[in-house]
């Protein structure tokens, strides 16, 4: 009988840290748009513009941590991975906390930025710390239980935030205090899933070297990027990753904003996303399993193929039900591509170096990220009350900024392909 797979007390320290900020993320992806909405509307804001300022604020949170990533990544890799990780992560929870308190809906989106700036230059050491709190057989397993249960576990705090903002009245709460109430408690349980991972987690693999270290870590980061294009796998599989993750991204940190500016029913919407949880954790384990038995090559391509198809039925979506099916078919791939994709880089490059690498992979990410937000956020300003007819259907200005999606998805199938080639006749050799 074959045994059963048990996650190493460090293993569980690492997955747990994801349980944590994926409470975070979730808030990102449901309420934070709402409540940004119901800000911006109330200081008279047109609402033809909520979505392109979201998408604006989120542009920039990816641009900033597109710079910052990798120097400390590099950084991290000297030794230092613990402690930086350590104030990244306090940026975000604290960020988390106070969000609630701004004062006006500008305000807000500058807290926003701080904290979602925390919370990716946090997973910059986190994925590096992958290669470390692992063997290589089991990163596939251990990078999909991580997003699996970071699925699951953010589900627990959020249906306390949920019943606490959409039952406010009952505890004699108005809306605000509902909201900072929802803040706080994201951000303490962001804060104790963080503990068991800074205890246990001492780092093994890192470079040495004499001289200033923040000198010396521009150096290496200018060594890691020559070598990077040397080595024509890794760097063809991270423009892919630049391609193919953008839509990845802007879907998750723009899908409640989406609906909203389509007018869909709020509630609907919350409920929703929270059943794309529900159906990410089978399916990011199932993808876990699976990377066993089937190429991770070939898994990423199927999830690429599955995004555009998704793309191609939200640039269509005009009612809620379409949205129930867009956030199901969401949760059946996204946890596997983001796992599979942490672990195809985690096999491919020097354990000693995964701060760099994983700060450059940051870089292209981070980078798509603004991207697709970006390109999302100037179309649907420049279209803003026009309204298309394709196929018989009237689609809004935000039906047509997501259509963009699709060229990245494409691009970035095309160029893995040419990677995973490249990186099959190397392990041949």
């Amino acid at each position: 009988m074959k045994e059963k797979f048990k996650l190493t007390p460090m293993e569980k320290g690492w997955v747990l840290y994801d349980i944590g900020n994926s409470a975070f993320i979730l808030l990102v992806s449901t309420l934070i748009p709402i409540y940004f909405n119901a800000l911006a509307g109330d200081a008279g804001v047109n609402e033809d513009l909520y979505l392109s300022y979201w998408g604006y604020a989120g542009s920039i949170a990816t641009i900033l941590v597109a710079f910052i990533g990798p120097i400390c990544g590099t950084l991290s890799d000297r030794n230092y991975k613990r402690r930086i990780f350590l104030f990244a992560a306090m940026v975000g929870i604290v960020g988390c906390a106070v969000m609630g308190f701004a004062p006006g809906w500008l305000s807000f989106l500058a807290i926003y930025v701080i904290a979602k700036v925390g919370y990716s230059s946090s997973l910059v050491f986190y994925d590096s710390m992958l290669p470390e709190v692992t063997t290589e057989e089991r990163m596939d397993k251990v990078s999909s239980m991580g997003y699996a249960f970071g699925y699951i576990g953010s589900v627990i705090p959020f249906i306390v935030c949920l019943v606490v903002v959409l039952m406010h009245d009952s505890f004699g709460l108005s809306q605000g205090s509902a909201m900072i109430t929802a803040f706080v408690i994201t951000a303490l349980w962001w804060l104790l899933c963080t503990l068991p991972l800074i205890r246990k987690y001492r780092q093994t693999a890192f470079v040495t070297g004499g001289g200033n270290p923040m000198a010396e870590t521009f150096r290496q980061l200018g060594r890691t990027i020559r070598d990077a294009r040397k080595e024509k796998h890794i760097f063809l599989y991270l423009i892919a990753f630049f391609f193919f993750i953008d839509g990845v991204y802007t879907i998750i940190d723009m899908a409640t904003a989406y609906g909203t500016a389509l007018g869909l029913d709020s509630t609907g919407l919350l409920l929703a996303l929270l059943v794309t949880q529900f159906v990410a954790f089978p399916f990011a384990l199932i993808f876990g399993r699976l990377s066993a038995k089937y190429d991770a090559g070939l898994l990423i391509k199927i999830c690429i193929a599955a995004y555009t198809c998704i793309t191609l039925f939200a640039i269509f979506l005009v009612t809620q039900w379409q949205f129930w099916v867009l956030a199901v078919a969401v949760g059946m791939f996204q946890g596997g591509i983001q796992a599979l994709s942490r672990s195809y880089l985690g096999k491919i490059i020097p354990p000693e170096r995964s701060g760099e690498y994983f700060g450059l992979m940051d870089i292209f990410g981070k980078g798509a990220s603004f991207v697709g937000m970006t390109l999302v956020s100037v179309i649907s300003q420049l279209t803003a009350g026009v309204e298309f007819r394709v196929f018989g259907l009237t689609l809004q200005n935000e039906n047509i900024a997501v259509a963009s999606l699709i060229i990245l998805f494409v691009a970035g199938f095309a160029i893995f392909c040419k990677a995973d080639k490249l990186n099959k006749a190397r392990e041949t050799v």
